[in-house]
C-alpha cells in the first residue's frame, strides 16, 4: 500500500487503484497518524487536531469510532491492521507500506550527493523526480490543526529548497537561458525568497542581459522593503556589485 500526502491525501493499493477517505474527520485522523508514522500520537493531540476547540464531551468515544472506521478502510487483502493502540494514544506502523514523502526525501538526498560530486546531469534528474511527486498543496485542505499545519510548512520549505538545488545544478550546466522564464515565475510566486532573485540575476547576466539582471535587483529591493522593511541580503548585494563591475568571476561557475 502507498500513502500519498504530497497533495490531497490518498491511498493507493497494490493494484494501483487509489482511494480517499470520504469523512473529513477520519481523513484528518489518518493524516495525523501518517505525519507522525512510527510514533505514538496521544489521544489529546488527536482530539485537538480533529475538533480543535470545539471538541464534544464524548470526544474520546467519538475518536474510538473513527479509529475503528479507519481500520476498516485500511483493511485490504494481504494487509494487516497498521493502527496500533499504545498508551497514551495510537501509532501507525507503516510496515512495508510506502509514503511518498520518503521517496521525495530519498531523491533529494541522491540529488545532493550528485551535486556535491559535480554530477549535475544526474542531480537535475534526481531533483526533477523528487518535484514530480508533488500533486498540489500538502494534504490539501486538512491544515487547520497544529500538527498538520506545522508539518505542511516544514515540507513546503523542503520543496522550495529542492527547487533551489535543481536550479543551481541547471546553472552549473550552463543552462542559463532556459532557466530565465522559470525563475521569473518563481520570484512572482515567492516574492520574499531571495535565493530565486540571486539565481535569476546570475542567469540573466550570463545570458548577456546585464541591465535586466540589475533591474531584478531593484525589484527585489522594492519588494523586500515594502513587505518587511529590509534590504536585500548580502549575497544579493554582492552579486549586484559584481555585475556593475562586470566581475570576471561571474563567468565562472564558482559564482553560483
Amino acid at each position: 500500500m502507498r500513502f500519498e500526502i504530497l497533495g490531497p491525501l490518498r491511498v493507493v493499493d497494490a493494484t494501483g487503484e487509489s482511494s480517499s477517505v470520504s469523512a473529513r474527520k477520519i481523513e484528518v485522523l489518518l493524516a495525523v497518524l501518517l505525519v507522525r508514522s512510527g510514533q505514538v500520537v496521544p489521544t489529546e493531540q488527536l482530539i485537538a487536531e480533529i475538533w480543535g476547540e470545539s471538541a464534544p464531551r464524548r470526544a474520546i468515544a467519538g475518536l474510538h469510532v473513527y479509529i475503528s472506521n479507519l481500520r476498516k478502510f485500511l483493511n485490504r487483502p494481504g494487509q494487516h491492521c497498521r493502527i496500533v493502540t499504545r498508551p497514551p494514544g495510537y501509532l501507525l506502523d507503516m510496515g512495508g507500506d510506502e509514503l511518498d514523502l520518503h521517496a521525495f526525501q530519498r531523491m533529494v538526498f541522491q540529488g545532493r550527493s550528485h551535486a556535491r560530486g559535480h554530477r549535475h546531469e544526474e542531480a537535475v534528474e534526481a531533483f526533477e523526480s523528487a518535484l514530480d511527486l508533488w500533486r498540489g498543496t500538502v494534504l490539501g485542505d486538512l491544515r487547520d490543526g497544529l500538527i498538520i499545519s506545522g508539518f505542511a510548512r516544514w515540507l513546503e520549505e523542503a520543496r522550495l529548497e529542492c527547487i533551489e538545488l535543481f536550479v543551481e545544478s541547471k546553472l552549473a550546466l550552463d543552462r542559463h537561458r532556459e532557466m530565465v522564464g522559470y525563475l521569473y515565475s518563481l520570484i512572482t510566486e515567492y516574492p520574499l525568497r531571495e535565493a530565486f532573485y540571486r539565481q535569476l540575476m546570475l542567469a540573466l547576466y550570463r545570458s548577456d542581459r546585464q541591465a535586466d539582471a540589475l533591474h531584478v535587483y531593484q525589484v527585489a529591493w522594492e519588494r523586500l522593503n515594502d513587505e518587511v522593511g529590509l534590504q536585500p541580503c548580502r549575497a544579493l548585494r554582492d552579486l549586484q556589485r559584481a555585475i556593475l563591475m562586470t566581475d570576471d568571476r561571474l563567468d565562472a561557475r564558482a559564482a553560483v
